[in-house]
């Protein structure tokens, strides 16, 4: 039977790094994508909420999981799978739930404002259902996202790993949105630094070849299972 996702993003650019995960960890899978940037843009206006009706709208008819890789409008997302009758998952749930695990201080660095309180709220949740306190801080990182819409992603990516490598007294490190993973690779903190989309996606997949209906299932079985 083949695997089939549909995956949400707000920018193209996610289109080939999901496609370049699926060949590496999920080969076979077969991921259709929407790209709908006007999400973003409204709910960084008008709050994450303001776009409930247009993801309905999008979503409706979709045959298996979604995967929505906007951490703005993913608790938004998630909220319409009882009605669409598909799961509905956020990318960054899996990496808040492994965050939560990895220590009780926590930093999220995030390069669009409006998706600081959504991840904060995000693990917050999560430590909740672990039975785990956690204290977390938040950081946006100045100029970067001018860069990300300007096509230069070496300098957002730059300015990322920068901010990241600043921090100091915490046990993990949260990059709140999807397009903020590679600056992985060109830190040098010892922190842990935790990205969303591998595991997200393989909480998606395994949804997808389980038939599950509960979020959290996937994100457990993919907290343990994905790599970073």
């Amino acid at each position: 039977m083949v695997t089939r996702l549909t995956l949400l993003h707000t920018s193209p650019v996610h289109v080939p790094v999901f496609d370049a995960l699926r060949d590496r960890d999920h080969p076979g899978t077969v991921l259709r994508h929407l790209v709908a940037p006007e999400l973003l843009d409204r709910a960084r206006t008008d709050g994450p909420d303001s776009v409930a009706a247009a993801l309905r709208a999008l979503l409706t008819g979709s045959a298996g999981p979604v995967l929505v890789t906007c951490s703005t409008i993913g608790a938004v997302a998630e909220s319409l799978a009882p009605e669409l009758g598909v799961p509905v998952l956020r990318v960054d749930r899996p990496m808040a739930a492994r965050a939560v695990r990895t220590g009780a201080r926590i930093t999220v660095l995030a390069t669009v404002e409006s998706t600081l309180a959504p991840t904060v709220a995000l693990l917050a949740e999560e430590a909740e259902r672990a039975g785990r306190p956690v204290s977390v801080t938040t950081h946006l990182v100045a100029h970067a996202w001018s860069r990300f819409e300007a096509g230069d992603t070496a300098g957002y990516l730059a300015l990322v790993a920068r901010a990241a490598d600043g921090v100091t007294e915490a046990d993990a490190l949260v990059l709140a949105q999807a397009s903020m993973a590679d600056a992985t690779l060109l830190t040098r903190t010892s922190t842990p630094i935790l990205a969303s989309p591998a595991p997200g996606l393989a909480a998606a997949a395994h949804a997808a070849r389980q038939g599950a209906v509960n979020p959290h299932e996937d994100v457990d079985h993919a907290a343990r299972i994905a790599p970073d």
